[in-house]
């Protein structure tokens, strides 16, 4: 498995873990973390966007089949090893992980947000970290 994280500035302890977390799937070839432009930091928060891209492997099946309803043979397919959903359902049972906040058919999002309080001080700011997670192919855009 490969780990990309040439785009990803560090920062986000729940981007770590999930990263961390993913890195247990065997069925996923390339994670690519990149920071989200959405990012900024005002005087009483800080907000930390990520954007995760996950390249799935594929499995060669065959299967039998008839041709001309007769004739015995074979077909091999190529499928997905990992589906997004299939990697939702498995991080619903990481402790440290769960379930994603908000899912759909190309994106897993989650949310999470921690208080700082830095000590010597009485004022602490808040981190909002939000992190995306896509399926991405070899050929897409995203510089994988």
């Amino acid at each position: 498995m490969e780990v990309d994280v040439s785009g990803w500035s560090g920062e986000g302890e729940f981007t770590q873990t999930l990263v961390d977390a993913l890195k247990q799937f065997e069925d996923i070839h390339l994670i690519r973390v990149e920071d989200a432009q959405a990012s900024r930091t005002d005087a009483g928060y800080n907000f930390i966007s990520n954007e995760v891209y996950l390249v799935f492997r594929f499995r060669n099946r065959v299967e039998p089949v008839r041709r001309l309803g007769l004739v015995p043979g074979h077909r091999k397919l190529r499928e997905k090893g990992l589906t997004l959903a299939g990697v939702s359902a498995a991080l619903g049972t990481v402790t440290d992980v769960g379930p994603p906040d908000y899912q759909d058919d190309g994106m897993l999002q989650y949310m999470r947000t921690q208080r700082i309080i830095p000590p010597y001080q009485t004022r602490g700011y808040k981190v909002v970290e939000m992190v995306r997670v896509y399926e991405a192919s070899a050929s897409d855009g995203a510089g994988l």
